[in-house]
């Protein structure tokens, strides 16, 4: 068993001056006669000697108390040592079912960019604040949005708090990340979709399959992943509800979890579920989703049968083209599934509390409702007026 005392002990040197005589000086004489410092002396947990040298004896009492501060909190072993590519592959694996799947991928892209700058084989320990500040200044520089790099530097910022707890490859205090601050923007307000730009989408694209997808995220508030992971048990038509829940994968199904690892059920109108309706009867015997055509499912089947889908492919392709030109041909400004889905929770806090709209949102923070979803609208800026003028009519001097 390790020691979990920390202590302070003279270290001598050279040897024991003689007398007179010839003979050694006794030992009571030796603070007087002989070279020494003060030496700290501590154990890690599975019983390994650690030890620093100090000249002052109050030097030596201070760093003593810090390190017998980790002692007590199990936090006294140095770092292991790793390289930036062996941590990176770690990190793919142990997040395994702890992060979703679309945060663990932009983990690792930030992960592997800041690798690709500072060297794949750099000792995790080695990477200082230096390197992160110039990783950041050449991300701007590449003409990168100042958002897309704000959420580097938080991503890593996050990643490398893990490289100290619980991992134990950096000592406390250490985060490269942990003082570089995120580059000031101007806040955009949240982008919205009118129901008359989405009507005339549905004119354009004239599709079962595109109307009941953009009409769930316009109603459901569903995120692209949870939409195209949804299966048809997930809808519950009596009742007139959606649920977004995880998948275990079997033979019909890829394992799947949603963001934060948070289920909800959320209310769709009629509407949405006769659309839904509509597209299950169109809809193969056997294929379980409800977005994802016969013809991808069984690609993706066979693919993952001979070992060569990865957890990273898209679930379907081009859909972002497709929006484009769904856009382009009604006329309307350009939206993506996510701007639906903004749209939808600015819609819920017209009516809802706020409270109600972060849990059908599928918000872990109510901030994030607040700051990123929540569009101010011309109605909103004509109805303040609106309440001015009213209170304006009962002033009589101006």
């Amino acid at each position: 068993m390790a020691h979990t005392k920390v202590s302070i002990n003279r270290k001598w040197y050279g040897k024991v001056p003689q007398d007179r005589s010839g003979k050694p000086i006794p030992r009571n004489l030796w603070p007087k006669r002989r070279k020494y410092s003060w030496e700290v002396r501590w154990y890690s947990s599975e019983g390994k000697r650690y030890s620093k040298s100090f000249r002052d004896r109050k030097e030596a009492e201070k760093h003593a108390n810090t390190v017998q501060e980790k002692v007590d909190r199990g936090k006294c072993d140095r770092p292991r040592r790793i390289t930036l590519a062996e941590f990176i592959v770690e990190h793919s694996q142990v997040m395994v079912g702890q992060k979703a799947h679309t945060t663990l991928k932009d983990h690792l892209r930030a992960l592997r960019l800041f690798a690709e700058h500072v060297g794949w084989q750099t000792m995790l320990e080695r990477v200082s604040p230096r390197h992160a500040e110039s990783f950041v200044a050449k991300r701007l520089a590449s003409g990168l949005a100042t958002g897309t790099v704000n959420k580097d530097i938080r991503t890593l910022r996050g990643i490398f708090n893990l490289a100290i707890e619980p991992r134990g490859y950096l000592v406390e205090g250490t985060n490269p990340f942990a003082k570089i601050k995120e580059r000031r923007i101007a806040a955009k307000p949240p982008k919205y979709a009118p129901s008359e730009d989405l009507n005339k989408v549905f004119e354009a694209c004239k599709n079962i399959w595109w109307k009941a997808f953009l009409t769930l995220a316009y109603t459901s508030a569903g995120r692209r992943d949870e939409l195209l992971n949804l299966i048809w048990s997930d809808i519950d038509f009596e009742n007139q509800n959606v649920g977004f829940f995880p998948k275990k994968a079997s033979d019909t199904m890829l394992a799947w979890e949603p963001k934060d690892h948070e289920s909800r059920v959320v209310p769709i109108p009629a509407e949405a579920v006769q659309l839904l309706a509509n597209l299950q009867t169109e809809s193969e015997e056997g294929n379980p989703y409800v977005f994802v055509p016969t013809g991808r499912w069984k690609h993706i089947l066979k693919r993952r049968s001979e070992g060569t889908w990865q957890p990273d492919y898209e679930i379907i392709n081009n859909l972002t083209r497709s929006m484009e030109t769904f856009c382009r041909r009604a006329s309307v400004e350009y939206f993506t599934p996510h701007d639906l889905r903004r749209s939808c929770i600015t819609n819920w806090a017209k009516r809802l509390p706020i409270q109600t709209v972060q849990y059908l949102a599928g918000h872990s923070n109510i901030d994030t409702t607040r700051k990123y979803y929540l569009s101010v609208q011309n109605s909103d800026m004509e109805t303040a007026r609106e309440i001015q003028s009213k209170l304006m009519t009962s002033f009589t001097n101006f």
